[in-house]
């Protein structure tokens, strides 16, 4: 017994963290799918601030060509365009679907462009081999800002800066000019070791802080969808136990849910033999033989749109004529039973049995409605009920006995045989009648 209770706790501790890992897997994918739109996003709005940027400084030395001629570089503003043309290309690259799957590889482009273009042009034109103080860190902190996540392609951005810088120095065999006096190598790269430390750690630290953000998030999204799905299970259930509009009554009362109904058809139905045939067959077949009959005839009242009461072991207990009120309730009714026959008699067919079913109707006003607290039901009550299971009880196998307020309603559609006078517990003497068949089209147009 407990090797069979560790087995089981043991497979269900291995089933949740499967469910636990994949859970896991599908979060990160969601998010590295969210984390690429995102650069892709801020890599749009980061190229459209540094082209209008860029244009201003180029208006700026422009400016300074026809009004303020010793200012004016011609080496500066080739490097402003240059830059332009270069944001500008990765602008429309951006707008492709290789790029727009892999951003990263614009970001990179674009952080370059704006850092080394500059030196790249100074060393070729001007032969000087120099650092930017303000255009290296403007560029690093404000990808940082806007573009905060994956630290380590802003951290491959500014490496790729500093190893070009030194490599471009070795490979002239040529030293750097400072860009101030005050200024040495081991200055220089003390101030822009902290200037990208701080960059990559508050990228880090943001992109950290929104991977809980966007855990918390899923786990959420997650815990909603099981609670629908719970929701779900639990409406569907209770609306197998209760009619929908009394379910929607009960949700929105605590009180006692009881209506009077003027009139409606009661139907009780019973396997005749059952209980002796229970005897002889293990109670597990016997269920399941049960539940087979009772399937069939919960369909049956589906397709009529009636009403399933209960079951009492074998006894099976419909009506027509509520929640909601219909004109045709004694027809509807009428031909459930009719029904329940024909699907009785090929289920003898199919299993080999010889099941006999015993019904009984009756019509007449009755009292429905949810009564308790627990386990409750929906269910009838008055002297058309117990009349109705009286007709089944007095009834004969394989025959539907009716009452005369029954036969009143159904005389002009179905074949009916008057049975006479029988005595019923409780009530007297009483005149029923046995349902046949209905009375074929035919028959009603020669009347």
């Amino acid at each position: 017994m407990w090797q069979l209770l560790n087995k089981n706790r043991l497979a269900s501790l291995i089933q949740n963290l499967l469910r636990h890992q994949a859970q896991t897997q599908v979060e990160a994918a969601d998010y590295q799918k969210w984390r690429r739109k995102f650069l892709y996003k801020r890599l749009q709005l980061n190229l459209q601030l540094a082209l209008i940027g860029l244009l201003t400084f180029i208006a700026l030395e422009i400016r300074d060509f026809f009004f303020s001629r010793e200012y004016f570089e011609a080496l500066i503003l080739v490097i402003y365009i240059i830059e332009e043309l270069s944001l500008l290309v990765c602008f429309i690259l951006l707008k492709t679907k290789f790029f727009q799957r892999y951003p990263s590889v614009i970001f990179l482009i674009f952080a370059w462009s704006v850092t080394l273009i500059p030196i790249i042009i100074n060393t070729v034109f001007a032969g000087k081999i120099e650092a930017d103080i303000l255009g290296w860190p403007l560029t690093f902190f404000g990808m940082a800002t806007l573009i905060p996540v994956y630290w380590q392609l802003h951290l491959t951005t500014q490496l790729g800066v500093f190893i070009y810088y030194v490599g471009i120095q070795f490979v002239l065999d040529k030293a750097a000019t400072m860009p101030t006096t005050w200024m040495n190598n081991s200055l220089l790269f003390l101030y822009m070791f902290w200037v990208c430390f701080v960059c990559d750690l508050s990228v880090y630290l943001y992109e950290r802080l929104q991977r809980s953000e966007f855990r918390t998030r899923y786990q959420m999204e997650l815990a909603y969808q099981q609670l629908a799905i719970e929701q779900e299970q639990s409406e569907r259930l209770l609306l197998n136990i209760l009619p929908q509009s009394i379910a929607h009554r009960l949700k929105q009362s605590t009180g006692t849910l009881a209506e009077h109904f003027s009139e409606a058809s009661v139907l009780f139905a019973d396997i005749v033999g059952f209980t002796e045939l229970s005897a002889k067959i293990p109670p597990t077949e016997m269920v399941e033989l049960l539940n087979k009959i009772f399937s069939l005839f919960d369909q049956l009242a589906e397709k009529h749109d009636l009403e399933k009461i209960k079951t009492i072991g074998d006894a099976y207990m419909v009506v027509s004529g509520l929640p909601t009120p219909r004109q045709d309730h004694a027809i509807a009714i009428a031909n459930m039973a009719l029904d329940m026959q024909q699907e009785l008699a090929k289920f003898n067919t199919e299993n080999n049995q010889k099941f006999q079913i015993r019904i009984g109707i009756n019509t007449g006003p009755v009292v429905a409605g949810v009564i308790g607290l627990k386990k409750f039901i929906y269910d009838l009550w008055g002297d058309t009920v117990n009349i109705a299971s009286r007709m089944e009880s007095h009834g004969i196998p394989g025959s539907i006995q009716v009452t005369s307020e029954t036969y009143e309603l159904l005389k002009n559609h179905y074949v009916f045989v008057e049975r006479g006078i029988i005595h019923v517990k409780g009530r007297g003497n009483m005149k029923t009648y046995l349902l046949k068949s209905k009375i074929s089209e035919t028959t009603i147009l020669q009347n």
